[in-house]
């Protein structure tokens, strides 16, 4: 789709993930035993024939540069337009935006007024999905709104606190829309999806960051949704959509992924999920050990038992370890006899022989990069 491009925010909800995106945006997060997050949002526009997209990063960027690149598995590097990382820096502010506006702001003074594209499609990398952008697009062009949002069902529960929650009606139209709101069950949650024209986007941002407007859904799309100004159109998804906007989401569904309904709803035909190329050795399964129901990357060394879990890139699991229900990121040793249990180890981790972490589903043990215990 030569008339789209894209924009990427990438610290969304770093803070809520706590220890995990201390060091590392939320984009660059691994997730699902190969993947990080932003390969899911890069993915989706690559298979939309989208070529021109802009990353926004605020700090702790540097992972997400390494692991992205210039594009090259997604063919960015091969188009005019390709991929650019958005900084504070790069675009004249003298420190973090403060919010997506403003960012979009300072992407207007060089990123978009640069671009030929009439459409751009924004999107956040905390949900994890792989959707038909192409789809989304046609329906919004279609409908004839200022703005297309995607939303998801099933949600929505009374306790989630949900950055965009809308209502429909029975034809189909927004007939409420509430922000940073724990919705009951009726409502949809955005996606961080949205779709809207190139030149209402930098307008807008302008305007709202001259009135000390910074924060999108709240002062942009629900105050002129309220007041007459904008009109907005819901796309609803309905296929696996996977929100990591918590520790306790990103702990639960990384183990979601080995169920065989949730795993085949993200990895689809004619949908595929690219990411960096990491050739390693295939994995050495001990003749004594035991693997159940697990997600295995290649390069690893495993000689123990492992259970409902997932297992990065050249982890090794040695004689007489145990680990159950636990996401365990590449480059990490489990000792000799260790026993883990609702754990999250990062990146080179070593857990010294016989030593034992149980956590909880809803408090999982995390371990920072590097750890050693």
């Amino acid at each position: 789709m030569k008339n789209i491009m894209g924009l990427v925010f990438a610290n969304i909800y770093d803070s809520s993930l706590g220890q995990l995106t201390n060091k590392r945006t939320l984009a660059s997060l691994p997730f699902g035993g190969r993947y990080r997050q932003i390969d899911f949002t890069l993915s989706n526009l690559a298979n939309a024939g989208v070529r021109h997209i802009g990353v926004v990063t605020q700090y702790n960027f540097q992972s997400l540069m390494n692991h992205v690149g210039s594009g090259e598995e997604w063919d960015l590097e091969l188009e005019e337009g390709g991929l650019e990382f958005i900084t504070p820096f790069s675009m004249g502010v003298g420190n973090n935006f403060r919010g997506k506006l403003e960012a979009i702001e300072a992407c207007s003074k060089g990123f978009l007024e640069r671009a030929k594209e009439d459409y751009v499609i924004l999107a956040d990398a905390a949900v994890v999905c792989a959707i038909n952008l192409e789809d989304v697009v046609k329906a919004h062009i279609a409908s004839g709104k200022d703005v297309t949002v995607v939303v998801k069902a099933g949600i929505a529960n009374d306790r989630k606190q949900l950055d965009l929650a809308v209502r429909l009606d029975e034809e189909g139209e927004i007939s409420d829309m509430a922000v940073d709101y724990a919705a009951p069950e009726d409502y949809l949650a955005s996606m961080g999806i949205f779709v809207m024209r190139r030149e209402l986007l930098m307008q807008t941002a302008e305007e709202c960051v001259a009135h000390n407007r910074y924060r999108f859904e709240r002062e942009f799309i629900l105050q002129d949704w309220a007041d007459g100004k904008l009109s907005v159109g819901a796309y609803e998804f309905d296929d696996v959509a996977l929100f990591n906007e918590s520790t306790e989401e990103y702990f639960r569904n990384n183990l979601a992924i080995i169920e065989k309904e949730i795993r085949h709803g993200l990895y689809r035909d004619g949908l595929t999920i690219y990411t960096k190329v990491r050739d390693q050795v295939p994995t050495y399964y001990g003749e004594n050990c035991e693997i159940n129901d697990c997600i295995v990357a290649d390069g690893c060394v495993l000689l123990g038992t492992a259970d409902n879990s997932v297992l990065f890139r050249r982890v090794r699991l040695s004689t007489g370890a145990f680990v159950k229900n636990c996401v365990i990121m590449a480059n990490c040793e489990i000792g000799i006899g260790a026993h883990l249990e609702y754990c999250i180890l990062d990146k080179d981790v070593k857990i010294n022989a016989g030593v034992k972490l149980i956590g909880t589903p809803e408090h999982p043990v995390i371990l920072n990069r590097g750890d050693v215990v």
